[in-house]
């Protein structure tokens, strides 16, 4: 395995950030048009929130997520490639954080069923959690 294949699932949640974002954009500026609000009414913060019905504001804060664990899960691919340490028990689990991820989106910003959501939240931070814990063992145990 090259280690490069690391990249493949890190690409793949910035572009489930990218999706999540153009859809947040696409609900809200729908949101707006359709009830006619003017941008003006919008300067101040949090205003559009507490307008928003749930099919709006979801999105955005699933967008806020996707700022949060996955961050940790970019510094964690960065420090396996660099450290020459990816193989396939890592990209295995990078790809379960990002399948359990977009899985996770979509039903957040879709249907938003709150414990299926939060189990595949679960999953997906589990996975994290995994690479985080593997890679510590090894760095403390060389």
């Amino acid at each position: 395995m090259t280690q490069d294949a690391i990249f493949s699932p890190f690409f793949a949640t910035v572009f489930l950030t990218l999706l999540v974002w153009v859809y947040m954009y696409i609900r809200r500026i729908s949101f707006i048009i359709s009830r006619k609000i003017s941008p003006k009414d919008l300067a101040i913060p949090g205003t559009l929130a507490q307008l928003s019905p749930p099919n709006v504001s979801n999105p955005s804060d699933n967008l806020k997520n996707l700022f949060e664990i996955p961050v940790l899960f970019y510094a964690l691919v960065l420090y396996l490639f660099i450290t020459n340490q990816v193989d396939s028990v890592y990209v295995n689990a990078a790809w379960v954080f990002v399948v359990f991820r977009a899985l996770h989106s979509a039903v957040h910003c879709t249907f938003n069923l709150i414990m299926l959501r939060f189990y595949l939240y679960l999953f997906a931070t589990l996975a994290v959690w995994f690479i985080a814990i593997r890679a510590a063992i090894i760095h403390f145990s060389a």
